[in-house]
């Protein structure tokens, strides 16, 4: 991004379904190795710190409420890790904004393998089908400006995603959120 620009040129060429987003972070040295102990070592004394962060890098604080949403973790995933990092953000941040969050909007019904591992066409082919808004719960989204909350953006393939999905569940508006974004590589010197 250039300074003073709200849009990178990556948007502009291929716009993604979410509306807005926003980082904390960029995704390296320290945070990397903090966000792996949060995710993956119960870390959890790091979520207040990384809320501070989210907190002072994203929407408004008077910006109008959003329904926070965590992006979900599948219940393979959830039994081997034991929480949701996302969640753990999300619900922190609804309370200190005075925004819903909830965790039962958005289900991931089929594991798959770690996004982490793939290439870009393999994430948006592994997400394919993996996520759903149940009919129970499409009245938390329809209509309504939807936040999702994640702790990484590295390609944007789950979070496109899970805005397609939540825009065809009847979103009037979807953004994201997250502590970190990878960079884009940097291009030739």
């Amino acid at each position: 991004m250039v300074a003073g620009v709200a849009v990178c040129g990556a948007c502009l060429r291929d716009p993604p379904p979410f509306d807005a987003a926003w980082a904390a972070v960029d995704y390296g040295f320290p945070w990397a190795q903090l966000m792996a102990r949060f995710k993956f070592r119960q870390a959890l004394d790091l979520t207040t710190t990384f809320v501070d962060l989210m907190d002072s890098t994203g929407p408004p604080a008077d910006a109008a409420a959003r329904c926070l949403l965590p992006v979900p973790l599948s219940r393979a995933r959830m039994r081997q890790r034991g929480y949701n990092q996302a969640w753990e953000l999300a619900r922190r941040l609804g309370r200190r904004r005075g925004w819903p969050a909830r965790a039962d909007v958005l289900h991931k019904h089929r594991d798959t393998p770690s996004q982490s591992d793939l290439s870009l066409a393999e994430r948006q082919v592994n997400l394919d089908g993996a996520f759903e808004v149940p009919a129970a719960h499409r009245h938390h989204v329809q209509g309504r400006a939807v936040m999702l909350v994640d702790d990484v953006m590295t390609t944007g393939a789950t979070l496109r995603a899970l805005a397609h999905l939540l825009k065809q569940a009847g979103a009037a508006s979807v953004e994201a959120w997250v502590l970190a974004r990878t960079p884009a590589p940097s291009g030739p010197g």
